[in-house]
């Protein structure tokens, strides 16, 4: 077990929490923040009363809102730039994992994109960037990016996916308020809802798995696997949303101290090579992965029983159950994965980093697989 340093940004959360923001940045400092967000919060109108609340606290608000789902190197160059151009020394990221990823990436680009590009691809070591401040907003609760420190940029001609990893790249605050995930469709809170729930259950096992960690991730596994079906067909209820909230959010700090496992893994060869959306593509396993876990260690066993009772076979078709329910299909091969490169991308998954930190063996993954 490795103990990592335990760390997390101030916290602002709650309904009514996002109220406070303008006077955060104000407080810093901050003349010329850059907004980091997507084009479809800014069309919902999302930032208006932001922008207005700004406009009191005599703050200049830019916004870049280019972010796409899974951010590309192409993204950042184009936020660095405006960043450059409207002379900002503030970044606030506003919406989803891949908003405040931009922002992690952009804020130690903000000098020289082309070192950012050449560390990114291992060419260079971490001495050569900086990181800006930044604040984080979530607007969907899942990733768990506003209290992580590391990024997923991609390269989509090439087919990569990158990792930032650094210590600096903690949001300095994060914002967490139910009310502005209001609005979000019901593929993407059970996709984001998803996600956080593989990141709580991934860390659980996990070779960097300890008290603290499994005690947010069970906090979390618990609430989603309640709340997140209710939400789906309530996207209105502010206490679901808060709920889902509260629970990424806590997931988010177990991973964020453990890093995620097979699961996660598994889930770049989807995106990358058959579109699926990461929430879905990280979480569709989860029932295997746990199969393939039952009886290899005694802490992570004890964690899952507290999750999904003393029998965690029956435990494992209750979370099969819980996504077909949702509609998420746990076969491989139905997300257009013939069983020959599943095969090859199981290997591939176990020899990545995040498949070393899972604490199951190739041959008890590969009995449950499907």
């Amino acid at each position: 077990m490795y103990l990592m340093p335990w760390r997390q940004p101030e916290l602002l959360s709650g309904p009514g929490s996002i109220k406070k923001l303008p006077a955060l940045i104000k407080s810093k400092g901050i003349k010329n923040v850059l907004i980091v967000t997507d084009s479809v919060l800014r069309k919902l109108g999302l930032l208006d009363s932001f922008f207005a609340a700004c406009d009191a606290e005599g703050l200049k608000g830019i916004v870049y809102d280019g972010v796409e789902p899974n951010p590309s190197i192409e993204n950042i160059e184009a936020a660095r730039k405006l960043y450059l151009d409207n002379s900002c020394d503030g970044i606030v990221a506003f919406g989803g994992g891949s908003v405040i990823d931009s922002a992690k990436a952009l804020a130690v680009s903000a000098g020289d994109f082309a070192n950012v590009q050449a560390f990114l691809e291992g060419r260079i070591g971490a001495d050569v960037v900086a990181a800006t401040p930044i604040i984080a907003v979530p607007t969907t609760f899942g990733t768990g990016s506003e209290v992580t420190s590391w990024a997923t940029i991609w390269d989509t001609d090439a087919r990569k996916k990158y990792s930032l990893a650094r210590p600096d790249l903690y949001p300095e605050h994060a914002i967490v308020d139910p009310r502005t995930s209001l609005g979000v469709p019901a593929g993407l809170t059970l996709a984001t809802g998803l996600d956080a729930l593989s990141h709580a259950l991934e860390s659980i096992w996990n070779v960097n798995a300890n008290p603290i960690s499994a005690n947010h991730a069970v906090f979390a596994a618990t609430e989603l696997l309640d709340a997140l079906p209710r939400l789906v067909e309530r996207l209105d209820d502010l206490e679901l949303r808060a709920r889902v909230a509260r629970a990424s959010l806590f997931a988010g700090l177990a991973f964020s101290n453990t890093k995620t496992a097979l699961a996660h893994s598994l889930s770049y060869y989807l995106t990358l090579h058959h579109g699926t959306v990461h929430g879905i593509a990280c979480s569709f396993c989860l029932p295997a992965v746990m199969r393939a876990v039952i009886g290899q260690d005694e802490a992570c066993d004890h964690a899952l029983q507290r999750v999904f009772g003393p029998d965690l076979f029956a435990g494992a078709d209750r979370l099969e159950a819980f996504l077909t329910g949702l509609g998420i299909s746990t076969r491989a091969t139905d997300y257009g994965v013939t069983a020959e490169n599943w095969r090859a991308a199981i290997d591939e998954a176990l020899a990545g980093e995040r498949g070393r930190n899972f604490i199951g063996t190739r041959d008890a993954f590969l009995s449950n697989a499907a």
